[in-house]
């Protein structure tokens, strides 16, 4: 199965973590992972973004660490929906904040003549205050990369 996913990364934290480690887990043995990691204009409303070759280091490393890598394909992103709006894949990994827009693409794709893929929606993985783990939280100092609240 051929399965992808996007984001900015720009602190890979747990909950990058477990989405990566589901996208592997759906994909299966033989399956492929497609990796989007944002650049550019889509990236104006972040506050601060880390350099793209710190943010994709950390996703390879993490690839290695796990053993994705040989499975595992990134792709840089200029716009929300990239080569997802007309690529070859079976399915998508979505947040809750982004399912909404995974259906906007499904419909995109239906209009470009491509099947629509199959939504996965994986929730997040919560902080020890029962808020979502974000990298804007990270920076922010209200939490470390593993969720715990910084006191």
């Amino acid at each position: 199965m051929k399965v992808c996913f996007s984001g900015t990364f720009n602190i890979l934290h747990k909950g990058h973590k477990h989405l990566i480690d589901k996208a592997f887990q759906i994909a299966g043995k033989n399956g492929t992972v497609y990796i989007g990691i944002t650049k550019g204009e889509i990236l104006k409303k972040k506050k601060f973004t880390k350099p793209l070759n710190e943010r994709m280091d950390s996703i390879k490393e993490y690839l290695l660490l796990k053993g994705y890598d040989e499975r595992a394909v990134i792709k840089v992103i200029f716009d929300e929906y990239g080569p997802a709006a007309n690529g070859d894949y079976d399915a998508i990994i979505v947040s809750p904040e982004t399912f909404k827009n995974a259906e906007d693409l499904n419909k995109k794709r239906v209009e470009n003549g491509k099947k629509p893929l199959k939504l996965i929606k994986i929730p997040y993985i919560l902080a020890e205050d029962h808020k979502p783990i974000s990298s804007t939280r990270i920076l922010n100092k209200e939490i470390d990369g593993q969720g715990r609240v910084v006191k």
